[in-house]
């Protein structure tokens, strides 16, 4: 249930664009009527009218799914306060100037400022914020979570460039279909390659329902 709700904007960002974008004249009028006041000059075109319902759904729910966690008290993590806040400023200038191309970089902000986050905890603070946010479940020695902290580094470094290659280099739609499937299909291989190189360090825990040996 928490890896839907943590993907839910998204869903719902690629759900909206994927009707809009199929229905473009009716998406465009929509958007002037109800969302005019919000972009420059009032009136939405048919092109830019998919992308922006789209962001404005996203924005919409990542600010409730924020709202709603600390309603209940839950940890908001890093990179949904870092979504948040690209949300709310590039969603923002995405729709005033119904400029598609702004909410693009968003993905690749987003990776960037986490990878940052990383290297410069580890380099400035000698801090490491993976140890932090996963240390409760995995013991693992220094120079592994090292190891570990670099690799998410450069892996979200590359993420950031492959996003705006394609961003630039296709269409609206092929982008809006990788944000969603491509890029979180790279995510996933990519932690369950981590799982793999930190199988060798996890010990599984003794059978509790087994009674201790006892010296002979």
């Amino acid at each position: 249930m928490k890896l839907f709700l943590d993907f839910l904007p998204l869903f719902l960002f690629f759900g909206t664009f994927q009707y809009a974008d199929g229905h473009k004249e009716l998406a465009a009028a929509f958007a002037t009527g109800h969302f005019g006041f919000l972009v420059s000059g009032g009136v939405v075109g048919v092109e830019e009218a998919p992308v922006l319902l789209a962001t404005i759904v996203m924005s919409i729910a990542t600010i409730v799914q924020v709202t709603a966690l600390k309603l209940m008290r839950r940890q908001v993590h890093l990179m949904l306060w870092i979504t948040l806040a690209l949300v709310v400023v590039l969603g923002s200038a995405t729709i005033w100037f119904h400029n598609p191309v702004i909410i693009k970089w968003k993905p690749s902000i987003a990776y960037w400022a986490l990878g940052i986050s990383f290297w410069f905890s580890r380099v400035l603070f000698h801090r490491d914020l993976l140890q932090e946010m996963l240390g409760e479940e995995l013991m693992l020695p220094a120079i592994v979570w090292q190891r570990l902290n670099f690799a998410w580094v450069a892996f979200l470094g590359l993420m950031g460039l492959l996003n705006l290659y394609v961003a630039y280099s296709f269409s609206t739609s092929t982008w809006a279909s990788f944000k969603v499937f491509g890029a979180t299909g790279l995510m996933l291989a990519f932690s369950i390659g981590q799982v793999v190189y930190l199988s060798r360090y996890i010990k599984p825990e003794a059978d509790e329902s087994k009674p201790p040996k006892l010296p002979s």
